[in-house]
């Protein structure tokens, strides 16, 4: 299918590597010129030449202050205007809601919610002025239905869940549209956390934690980068353009929630 957003410009923010890799692959197929951001110099330039198009990256740490419009403001001078987003921050620590102090709570909210509000902002009237864009943001399943010993997780993305609900719905008659798309446990990098925590609460080896998490998954599977891409990358499309203030969870079945 042609996603009909060849010569778009695209910015994935920590793109370098996993699920958001994924999706910079699938539209720089689709001829989308990505720019890449991710803290890893290495892995970022690498995945750049992989997905070539003219594909860019830019090194920058989320968390740190001033950091996403200095990377916004390079990509536009060097790529042009933007018109395409996907956010994306690595999940916070594991744990249970009384294992964190308030810098850890107000570290989670900088990196996983106010920077990709941040980035939004920083993009959006000139996404209002081409009267095309698409913002996508990777949550997590957690949203649909709270996951055990990631209280940050659960809260933090609802709260970007809440913002971008509101947002979607003001700009969806000015040609931009908003969604989130919900991995649930993925065989990235970002699940090794998890399954760490769980070998140590349980006593029992990581690949006995790997197994049993794939165990509780209704496909009987943990997920692939490549079972996510594609979905990320068609909400980028002009066939979605009547989407927007969607939660779309891609994880074998594991949220149980009726919506």
């Amino acid at each position: 299918m042609d996603l009909g957003i060849s010569g778009r410009v695209a910015l994935v923010l920590g793109g370098s590597k996993g699920l958001a890799r994924s999706c910079a692959s699938h539209l720089a197929q689709a001829g989308v010129r990505v720019v890449l951001n991710g803290r890893d110099a290495t892995a970022g330039e690498r995945a750049a030449a992989e997905l070539g198009n003219g594909a860019l990256f830019l090194q920058g740490d989320l968390s740190a202050p001033g950091v996403v419009g200095s990377v916004i403001a390079e990509a536009q001078a060097r790529a042009g205007a933007i018109s395409i987003l996907v956010t994306n921050a690595g999940g916070p620590p594991t744990g249970q809601f009384t294992d964190h102090s308030i810098d850890t709570w107000r570290a989670a909210l900088e990196v996983n919610m106010l920077s990709a509000i941040g980035a939004t902002q920083a993009l959006l009237p000139a996404m209002i002025e081409q009267g095309f864009g698409r913002i996508v943001n990777i949550t997590s399943f957690a949203v649909k239905e709270p996951y055990p010993n990631m209280a940050l997780a659960n809260s933090v993305r609802a709260g970007l869940t809440g913002a971008m609900a509101t947002l979607a719905r003001e700009v969806i008659d000015r040609g931009v549209t908003v969604n989130n798309v919900l991995p649930g446990l993925m065989a990235t990098g970002a699940l090794d956390r998890v399954i760490r925590a769980r070998a140590a609460r349980e006593g029992i080896t990581e690949e006995a934690a790997a197994a049993a998490l794939a165990q509780s998954v209704p496909a009987r599977r943990l997920g692939k980068a490549d079972d996510f891409g594609p979905i990320c990358a068609f909400l980028c499309s002009v066939h979605a353009g009547y989407i927007t203030g969607q939660n779309i969870a891609v994880d074998g079945g594991l949220a149980r929630a009726l919506l």
